[in-house]
């Protein structure tokens, strides 16, 4: 890819994670970092919107976000080359086109305009599932380094896409990566409920042909410390644990179980929502958009 990682800012406390987040990565991959700043035209007339000082304008207030954010990324990231861009537009729509020619894409979890309840806001959710390649949503908490990376797989070419991803940060971080594969007797089967033989023998089956994707990945990335984790229990539930002991989670947009118009899966949808540390939402580069 190009080497550059695009982050969204706006002045609120997940954006400035992330934008922490990728100062990190960029300096970490030798990559140039973009700081975007997006302004949508309707809410000059929203003072209420913005986060700064009484005394800011509409006017000034995204080149002052973007002159404090290049001053952050520079404690981070000293050596590394930054561009900054003032956009005016819909805040999807503008930091998914940065994203088609970045290696990632990273934002806040939720934006100014969210509500504090919610762990993830309406602009991260939507870029999660349109953003041309990776999206890393990081929220603001305490961060503590365990030095490891965890992905769900399924083998699907979702999963394939987020393996790829998490074996090359772990490589680059120096990192143990979690390959977590959870699964669960699909509901309309007559054994769904309950641990029977049964249900035993099948996630034995399913979790043995699951560990098969990734002895390819093993052969190619051999100075990576690999942990498989076979699991009956929902992937959500899962994910969601591992995360408290990961720097990283991994999953693809979409798993086997999705439809193939649903942009973003049921997986990484409740991922994105209870994870305790920042999340990687990886779709295949070639997909149909």
């Amino acid at each position: 890819m190009t080497g550059l990682i695009v982050v969204g800012v706006d002045g609120s406390a997940p954006a400035t994670a992330a934008l922490d987040w990728a100062s990190e990565e960029a300096a970490c991959r030798g990559a140039a970092l973009k700081i975007v700043n997006v302004r949508e035209p309707w809410t000059v007339a929203a003072p209420f919107f913005r986060a700064g000082t009484v005394d800011d304008s509409a006017a000034g207030y995204g080149p002052q976000t973007l002159e404090a954010a290049v001053r952050r990324a520079r404690e981070h990231a000293s050596a590394t080359e930054i561009t900054t861009s003032l956009a005016t537009g819909a805040v999807v729509e503008r930091l998914r086109a940065e994203s088609e020619g970045a290696d990632e894409l990273v934002i806040g979890s939720r934006g100014l305009g969210g509500f504090s309840g919610l762990v993830l806001g309406s602009v991260g959710l939507a870029l999660a599932g349109h953003a041309a390649g990776p999206v890393v949503v990081v929220r603001t908490v305490a961060r503590s380094v365990h030095g490891v990376i965890a992905v769900g797989f399924d083998g699907s070419e979702h999963s394939e896409a987020a393996l790829e991803y998490a074996f090359t940060q772990a490589r680059r971080r120096g990192a143990r990566l979690r390959a977590v594969y959870a699964w669960q007797m699909p509901m309309s089967s007559p054994y769904a409920l309950g641990c029977s033989p049964v249900v035993e023998r099948v996630f034995q089956d399913e979790a043995a042909v699951a560990r098969q994707y990734l002895a390819p990945w093993r052969e190619k990335y051999p100075d990576v410390e690999v942990e498989e984790s076979a699991v009956c229990d929902h992937p959500i539930h899962v994910l969601s644990e591992e995360s408290r002991r990961a720097d990283l989670v991994v999953v693809g947009s979409r798993g086997l179980g999705g439809f193939s118009s649903a942009v973003l899966g049921s997986v990484s949808h409740g991922v994105l929502h209870r994870a305790h540390c920042p999340v990687a939402v990886v779709r295949p580069r070639k997909e149909e958009r």
